[in-house]
């Protein structure tokens, strides 16, 4: 008979012969000799990956509480050098800080502007790393209490 006929497909899917264009799902079983019924893992120590999420928060509130101190400056530097008000980066700065200043940005009302604003928003910049750093302390310490 001159017709071809196609080898037949390995029952082994692992087999280098089988269709490549099937899917490994699509081959049938998968061998369970070759991977262990128990594979045994370390055991999960809690603690410490408490304690690392908690210092991991606390790190984040300050670095926020630094950022934010650092924009209040950016305000007061920007105000004091007289930065023009309509550059984009001065707006920016300028619209985070008001937000940020609380309810310091009218604390104390001096006659001069500038000693206002290095006043007030300087109150509100320490403001955020002190309280920053209380936080990220409170949160440090928990997850080191928790067991």
């Amino acid at each position: 008979m001159g017709e071809h006929a196609e080898p037949a497909q390995d029952a082994d899917p692992e087999s280098p012969r089988a269709d490549p264009g099937q899917a490994p799902a699509d081959r049938g079983p998968a061998r369970s000799a070759a991977v262990p019924s128990r594979a045994k893992r370390a055991p999960v120590d809690w603690r410490r990956t408490r304690e690392q999420a908690f210092s991991f928060v606390a790190s984040l509130v300050r670095w926020i509480g630094l950022i934010f101190a650092a924009i209040l400056v950016l305000h007061v530097i920007f105000v004091i050098g007289s930065a023009n008000p309509a550059n984009g980066i001065v707006s920016f700065v300028h619209s985070w800080a008001d937000g940020l200043s609380l309810g310091f940005r009218d604390l104390f009302t001096p006659d001069d502007e500038k000693l206002r604003v290095l006043v007030n928003y300087g109150i509100a910049a320490i403001f955020w790393l002190i309280v920053s750093a209380i936080l990220a302390r409170i949160l440090r310490r928990i997850g080191g209490a928790i067991s």
